[in-house]
C-alpha cells in the first residue's frame, strides 16, 4: 500500500478542497466482476478508511492513463456506512464502525 493525498470534501463540480494530509490507499470496496477487481467500472478502484482523528475518507484510484491522480476525500460517517453496505461487506462494516450491519427484519 502507498500513501495518497487526502482532501477536504469535494464540491458538486468535482473540485476538491485543500489537501489536509496523506492516507494509505485501499481498495476495500472493489468487487470481483469475474475477470477483475473494480469499483465503478474496469480500471477504477475505491476504498473507505478512517483517520486516526476519526474522520472517514473515500479513496479514488484508476489504472487508466490520463486519469486524475489517485486521491482520497473526507466523507461523512453516513456516507461511509452507505458505501460499505452497498458492497455488502459485513466484516468491513464491523471493522470500521464497531457494530454489525443493521438488520431491519
Amino acid at each position: 500500500m502507498y500513501k495518497i493525498p487526502l482532501y477536504e470534501q469535494s464540491n458538486n463540480d468535482g473540485e476538491t478542497g485543500r489537501c489536509i494530509g496523506r492516507v494509505t490507499s485501499t481498495h476495500n470496496l472493489d468487487q470481483w466482476n469475474g475477470s477483475n477487481h473494480q469499483y465503478g467500472g474496469t480500471g477504477h478502484h475505491s476504498g473507505v478508511g478512517k483517520t486516526r482523528a476519526g474522520q472517514f475518507f473515500q479513496v479514488h484510484t484508476s489504472q487508466w492513463q490520463g486519469a486524475r491522480p489517485d486521491y482520497a476525500e473526507i466523507i461523512s460517517e453516513a456516507e461511509a456506512k452507505n458505501l460499505v453496505m452497498s458492497v455488502n461487506d459485513a466484516d468491513l462494516y464491523q471493522e470500521l464502525f464497531g457494530e454489525p450491519v443493521p438488520d431491519l427484519d
